[in-house]
């Protein structure tokens, strides 16, 4: 599911020759390896939120982390921040 939304950003394991770069896995960083800065993850909580609803929220999981946190964030954290907003009851009205 994630890695869907990580293809569509354009985060599909190649480099900038079209050469295999290797496989984004749940250790793959975001900023050192997929050369993410902080406002590139915006766009993905943006498409996250278009993707599953109002109960995924980046920004505000992000706005919990602290810097060095979010610098080093790596796709699994990710993965398990959407599982677990998935997995929460929806609130009347949203």
């Amino acid at each position: 599911m994630l890695l869907r939304v990580l293809d569509q950003y354009g985060l599909d394991g190649f480099d900038d020759t079209g050469e295999i770069a290797g496989k984004i896995t749940l250790d793959t960083t975001f900023h050192d390896e997929l050369g993410l800065e902080s406002i590139d993850l915006v766009t993905v909580g943006s498409m996250l939120t278009d993707r599953y609803g109002e109960q995924v929220n980046l920004a505000a999981f992000l706005a919990d982390l602290d810097i060095d946190d979010v610098i080093g964030m790596r796709v699994g954290l990710l993965v398990d921040f959407v599982r677990t907003a998935l997995s929460r009851p929806r609130l009347a009205g949203s």
